[in-house]
């Protein structure tokens, strides 16, 4: 059976962003019958074999897709926290071990930081600073480092940590000679479930957190009447206590940094069918039950809330409304964003069993497209689930933390790792899920421009490798990490991306360009002259990676890295292109063009490879995890290989030199290589590393591992498959651009497509089998097919295009209408 090729319905409702919301039309080029319902994914409609298509529509057969095919299950409860299951609302979240027992679920509220704003800016670093670019400048990278690491870095220059809520702890005395045990998460309605046997009972579990009603709700229940009983409470290991405020409700309540920091509190309140709940010395006792609903506030101060009020009034608020009622709106709400894009890939062989087996013979070499289509979509479902429009961006953990010292504090680190958090959010049809990132950028400004003026001397705002909760722009850790003042210039990039996926010319005005100015600003002050008259950045380095002398000595601070320049000629242009578009800053305009000419250019080295730095140096690790010298390929677009060939060859030869040395052993690392070779346009290698990201980097519950877990990952790789499958970064809309052999058949609707577009796209037998494009805006879209196409309106009308290069098409398109791309006969 061919993938479906909807189209949509002239005249058919818009939904919020623009797009058609039903679907019904036979394609006869690809015999096809499909249909959608408004909100919802593809009902396949059998292939047609009759050249009549009344004929064909009356007498098709509806197929849905096979049931649980959007759900990961395990067999077993999760024997460590990087196992559990994840659930959130973008702001509270959970992670469901699923024991029988004595159930663990463990908590985050997103703002609960230790710490608090601090002024950590050097006032010595100015002073010092001609002094460090000397040293660099004449070769002496030690020296350089031992007086930056003495003088220019933040004082104090550590962060400190997030940290977990506690634990919803639940005790089921009897249980643990259950059967039949079964815990999943269901991506299509984002619930998880545990659900076994005790004798003739058949006891359900179900929890989800929902951001209609900003609760965490567990449910507890059973087919037979009076069976259900259990103990709950709330326990934090430190800075808090819990006590027992009503029969049916515990508090847990605390004050972070041994009360010098954030306020918190949770509320547990139980609500029964039946049965009665009793308080204890621990918390909760609950007996002779059908149905248990927990229902679970958190909040802090950190946004001058009260902790107390807040929770209290939102359990009182969801106690008034029915367990179903909850849930309804929970999955109505959710699926509104998930069920925007949809991912098949045909296979004869399907697999449906255990996540964890599948990824265990993944590992062994088997292949599993369906797998690949879970993980995509698991993705998607973690931007949901950890950053929805006022919560915090996605940490290092996404939104979920273990302990009180997660891994490097599950902090915000800048060189790649918050910025690869928001790749999917644009292309993955889910942009609102960035505004929390463009929040964060804000609150970076103010501290960030007293760090500009107090370590460097310059107008604007800068910020450098690391931040967290509370404005931290200084650099922090040490100068072979932290020295590095390009944070704030890379999180622009997603500013602009924004912009240019959504055509929002009021957010590019109001919130987009004014930071962009302000950070190009403060490069323009920043910027000195080498001896070749070329402007460049320093002290920096190139994240986290080395080089070495002709002398043999290794050097970390550096003078004008290549991702440094990568970054500038981003930021520089996006900030010309938008002040043309606004037509403000003309003057601003002249200068940054002017400094973009003495921008030093790309190099290519003694093995072909595009340069790092400014000689061309060897390196002591040549398979370092990071590969910042590719930003242009990705997920900047200087380099492109119809661009720019010779460029892209050489950044071809930077990936073969890394991989052969034993790159990408980190998850995230593995995540940016599958983008690049997207870019590059080699699907089979791009589907190598997604299938070595399963086999090395993943852990049976599908968090990527760095190790240990780092949701960037996920999302990076999530947003590299949607690379392969769909690009707009050169200024056409390229249809599968990086389709692997591995994926001959295939379906994918509800991607996006910089300039306004939504695209569907259907192909098999490796070849493209048709295309609709949605355009929000009137414009010229210009299509690259790789074979000749005809366009038609979706009512079968023939649409002017022309061929402006060799698979590529331009054809016009108005606001609100879809385009058919039909594969010539």
């Amino acid at each position: 059976m061919h993938p479906a090729l909807p189209a949509i319905l002239p005249g058919s409702a818009l939904d919020e962003r623009g797009f058609s919301l039903k679907t019904e039309l036979m394609i006869p080029m690809t015999k096809v019958l499909f249909s959608v319902i408004a909100g919802t994914g593809f009902l396949l409609i059998g292939s047609l074999n009759s050249s009549n298509a009344e004929a064909d529509r009356s007498s098709a057969q509806t197929v849905l897709p096979p049931a649980g095919t959007m759900t990961l299950w395990w067999t077993k409860p999760a024997p460590q926290w990087d196992q559990a299951v994840p659930v959130g609302n973008g702001r509270l979240g959970g992670m469901m071990f699923g024991a029988l027992e004595k159930e663990r679920i463990q908590l985050n509220e997103d703002t609960l930081w230790s710490g608090g704003p601090r002024d950590v800016d050097n006032p010595e670093a100015l002073k010092h600073l001609p002094e460090v670019r000397r040293l660099l400048f004449a070769g002496q990278p030690a020296q350089a480092m031992d007086l930056a690491n003495r003088f220019l870095m933040g004082n104090p220059k550590t962060l400190k940590p997030y940290q977990s809520l506690g634990d919803l702890l639940l005790d089921f005395p009897g249980h643990a000679a259950a059967t039949d045990y079964r815990r999943e998460l269901d991506l299509d309605t984002a619930l998880a479930r545990v659900t076994y046997r005790l004798g003739n009972a058949q006891f359900t579990r179900e929890i989800f957190s929902s951001a209609v009603d900003q609760i965490l709700v567990v449910r507890i229940s059973c087919n037979q009447t009076g069976q259900v009983a259990f103990s709950a409470t709330l326990n934090r290991s430190q800075d808090a206590v819990t006590r027992v405020a009503a029969p049916n409700q515990v508090i847990m309540e605390g004050q972070l940094d041994g009360g010098k920091g954030l306020q918190f509190q949770a509320i547990l309140r139980a609500v029964p069918e039946g049965g009665q709940v009793t308080a204890t010395p621990g918390g909760l006792s609950i007996k002779g039950a059908n149905a248990v609903t927990l229902l679970l506030a958190a909040a802090t101060s950190y946004l001058n809330v009260s902790p107390d009020l807040f929770c209290e009034s939102q359990v009182a608020a969801a106690a008034n409304k029915s367990y179903s009622d909850l849930r309804a709106a929970h999955v109505a709400d959710y699926q509104r964003l998930f069920r925007r894009v949809t991912f098949e890939l045909e296979s004869s062989r399907v697999k449906n069993g255990p996540t964890d087996e599948r990824l265990a013979a993944v590992q062994k070499g088997d292949d599993d497209p369906r797998l690949v289509t879970q993980y995509f979509q698991f993705g998607r479902y973690l931007l949901i689930s950890c950053s929805r429009p006022g919560t915090m961006p996605a940490n290092l953990q996404g939104l979920w933390a273990d302990g009180m010292n997660p891994p490097w504090n599950s902090d915000y680190h800048l060189n790649i790792n918050l910025e690869m958090n928001y790749w999917p959010a644009e292309v993955c049809n889910l942009s609102e899920c960035a505004l929390p990132l463009f929040d964060l950028i804000d609150r970076l400004r103010e501290p960030g421009r007293k760090t500009a003026k107090v370590q460097y001397g310059c107008r604007g705002f800068v910020a450098h490798h690391i931040t967290d909760a509370y404005g931290f722009t200084a650099p922090g850790d040490g100068a072979q990490w932290g020295l590095w003042p390009m944070g704030a210039a890379w999180l622009c990039q997603n500013l602009w991306e924004h912009y240019a996926f959504n055509n929002d010319r009021d957010f590019l005005a109001r919130r987009a360009y004014p930071v962009m100015k302000e950070s190009a600003e403060f490069f323009l002050d920043y910027l000195v002259e080498d001896a070749k008259g070329q402007l460049v950045t320093g002290p920096s380095i190139s994240p986290e990676n080395s080089y070495r002398l002709p002398n043999g000595q290794t050097g970390i601070l550096c003078m004008g890295p290549s991702m440094d320049t990568q970054i500038l000629r981003e930021l520089f242009t996006h900030c010309i292109q938008a002040s043309t578009e606004l037509n403000v800053d003309s003057d601003c305009r002249k200068q940054l063009s002017a400094t973009l000419k003495r921008l030093p250019p790309p190099q290519i080295g003694k093995y072909g490879q595009l340069m790092e730095w400014m000689e061309d140096y060897d390196e002591p690790e040549p398979g370092h995890r990071h590969m910042s010298h590719l930003f242009a390929l990705h997920p900047g677009s200087q380099i492109t290989p119809h661009g720019t060939p010779a460029l892209a060859q050489a950044a071809r030869k930077v990936l073969e030199r890394r991989l052969a040395h034993g790159g990408g052993h980190t998850g995230w690392s593995r995540a940016w290589i599958i983008n690049f070779w997207a870019r590059l346009e080699d699907g089979d290698q791009a589907y190598d590393n997604v299938m070595a990201l399963l086999s090395k980097s993943t852990s049976p519950n599908l968090f990527d591992l760095h190790p240990p877990f780092q949701i960037d990952g996920n999302f990076g790789a999530t947003a590299g498959i949607a690379e392969m499958l769909l690009q707009s970064h050169a200024g056409e809309i390229h249809l599968l651009p990086a389709l692997p052999k591995a994926w001959p058949d295939g379906h994918v609707k509800g991607l996006c497509a910089r300039g306004g577009y939504e695209v569907e796209i259907a192909w098999y037998d490796g070849r493209l089998g048709g295309a609709q494009v949605s355009a929000r805006d009137d414009g010229n879209c210009r299509v690259r097919t790789g074979l000749p196409v005809h366009v038609t309106s979706v009512d079968g009308k023939e649409i002017k295009s022309k061929q402006v290069s060799p698979g590529v098409i331009e054809f016009e398109v108005r606001a609100g209408q879809s385009y058919l791309l039909v594969p010539n006969a």
